[in-house]
């Protein structure tokens, strides 16, 4: 019978490759051997020592220092946290009498610890070698140690949301963090990562994140970026958020903070009337205020706004600079009308266009529920009127009606009854001197006035001989300080003032705080990383793992 050959193949026995093989794995174990005793003399650790410390699942002579290191900084941390016990165990291992009570021990002071300190002493543990953790808690800290931030972990074992949070980013998408996460990341999550967040949308006003922060600049921050309208004063001046303050110094009425050209200096100068800077700030607006402004420009043609554009006073002086009415305006489609109109009809008395004027009047006079003020203006244009048509019991019985409202209605009364008692071929020139030469009545600059209409229709003669009257009856009235003999309008000058107002509908939207961290910042990055890490605590074991083939013979 044939005999099987043998099991290691032809011409090689079996027992001889076993042989070889041990032979090499003696040999190995002999050099690391010596080597450990060759470091062991050289850091005054004795073997005695070393083997002490494998038993806690610190491996090696070099580890053995890296462990007291640690375990010092944990032992001011018990010290501080007042836990007797952990400091106890702490100490004894110290002394190189590590047991069973150092891990927990280890646990019970981290535990208490802040995040930061617990991420630092999870880090050394695995850079030390230690077997204090589970597999699972070990290849997690070996995966975030080296940087892949895109380790799936359950949602159970990640209590703050940062395992989660890094694999967003890891993917390059923060959109895919689920909202469920927020209120887990959002108390803790650097600033920075918190405004990568928003920018990428996952966070908006909805979410609130400034209820979950506990620093106040944190939370009016947040709230500049999201909802600025809600931002207080002292808020916005801890922010030293100038744009805001500018904004509210503008609406308030108040000088704006200076900044030539931009869109409040644009605003300011059309709030006084200036019709010279529309175009350039149709540039500065926003679609919808654009419009808005078209539709106030449009309006001129026509003399007629929506409610919405005349119930801004603000654009009042806009619009008066930019309107000129060519038919006498209605007083009461508005109470811009009714001032347009008021003001309508002294120009043309003073522009001594006595049609179009008496045309205006009467509007006035027809519109019954004018303001008291403006109503006592109306009348009283209506007296002159009558007065220039030598109409004097007409006009007096105007001026009775008034008398009580004005001290200079019941002046221009007065002046009525006077001439009443003259001769018609005896009286005076019925016009105001002052409003012949186009000024309101007193105004101290009419010389220059009348210079310069003289100038301007020299050739003209019977305008000529006007404005000579009318400068020979002031001269007499201020040579004899006299002016009873003068019908004096208007009543009250302030009644004819535009108002003194911005123009809010125009005002732009506070646009939200720009965010003032780096985007993407390998920093903050770095705070979320060390907080998964710091999540890997409940993977600390209360005993060591027993070491395998590999770890029998580490050495660091």
């Amino acid at each position: 019978m044939t005999s099987p050959p043998p099991a290691g193949g032809a011409g090689q026995p079996v027992l001889g490759a076993r042989a070889e093989a041990v032979a090499r794995e003696r040999q190995r174990l002999r050099v690391l051997r010596e080597r450990r005793e060759a470091q062991s003399a050289d850091s005054g650790i004795d073997g005695f020592t070393v083997r002490r410390w494998r038993k806690a699942g610190v491996l090696g002579t070099q580890a053995v220092p890296r462990a007291h290191a640690l375990l010092r900084r944990l032992a001011d941390l018990a010290h501080d946290t007042a836990h007797d016990a952990a400091h106890d165990a702490l100490t004894d291992a110290l002394r190189d009498e590590p047991d069973d009570r150092l891990l927990p021990a280890v646990r019970t002071v981290l535990e208490r610890a802040e995040p930061a300190a617990v991420a630092e002493t999870l880090a050394e543990v695995h850079a030390g070698g230690f077997l204090w953790l589970s597999e699972v808690g070990e290849q997690r800290l070996t995966a975030l140690t080296a940087g892949d931030d895109t380790l799936a972990v359950p949602k159970s074992e990640d209590p703050s949301g940062a395992s989660a949070l890094l694999t967003a980013f890891g993917m390059d998408g923060t959109a895919v963090l689920p909202t469920r996460l927020l209120p887990r990341v959002l108390p803790w999550i650097p600033l920075s990562v918190l405004d990568d967040l928003i920018d990428a949308g996952v966070v908006g006003p909805e979410h609130q994140p400034w209820q979950y922060r506990a620093e106040e600049t944190d939370h009016a921050y947040l709230k500049a970026r999201l909802v600025p309208d809600q931002v207080t004063d002292e808020q916005a001046a801890a922010l030293e958020w100038s744009a805001r303050e500018r904004r509210s110094a503008f609406l308030a009425g108040g000088e704006p903070l200076p900044s030539a050209g931009d869109v409040y200096d644009l605003l300011e100068r059309v709030a006084d009337g200036d019709a010279s800077v529309v175009k350039e700030l149709e540039r500065e607006l926003p679609r919808d205020l654009v419009l808005r402004l078209r539709r106030l420009l449009d309006g001129v043609a026509v003399g007629n706004w929506d409610r919405d554009i005349w119930a801004d006073r603000g654009l009042w002086r806009l619009i008066f600079a930019l309107w000129e009415p060519k038919a006498a305006v209605n007083p009461s489609r508005s109470p811009l009308h009714a001032l347009m109109a008021l003001r309508q009809a002294y120009d043309l008395l003073c522009m001594n266009d006595l049609t179009r004027a008496s045309a205006q009047v009467d509007k006035l006079v027809s519109y019954e529920s004018a303001d008291p003020a403006c109503r006592a203006e109306a009348l009283n244009f209506h007296a002159y009127t009558l007065l220039l048509q030598e109409e004097l019991d007409a006009a007096a019985l105007v001026l009775e009606g008034i008398r009580d409202a004005h001290e200079r209605a019941e002046s221009n009364l007065r002046m009525l009854r006077r001439r009443q008692a003259v001769q018609r071929n005896d009286r005076p020139a019925a016009s105001n001197p002052y409003l012949d030469l186009g000024l309101p009545h007193g105004a101290p600059s009419w010389t220059t006035r009348y210079r310069d209409l003289r100038r301007e229709h020299v050739r003209d003669v019977d305008m000529s001989a006007q404005l000579n009257s009318a400068m020979k009856r002031i001269r007499d009235a201020e040579r004899d300080e006299d002016w009873s003999g003068f019908f004096v309008l208007p009543l009250d000058l302030d009644v004819f003032e535009l108002p003194d107002e911005v123009p809010v509908t125009l005002v732009p939207p506070l646009a939200p705080l720009t965010r003032r961290t780096a985007s993407h910042s390998p920093e903050g990055l770095g705070l979320v990383r060390q907080r998964a890490v710091a999540d890997l605590l409940p993977h600390l074991l209360n005993a060591p793992r027993r070491p395998d083939r590999n770890a029998r013979t580490h050495t660091p």
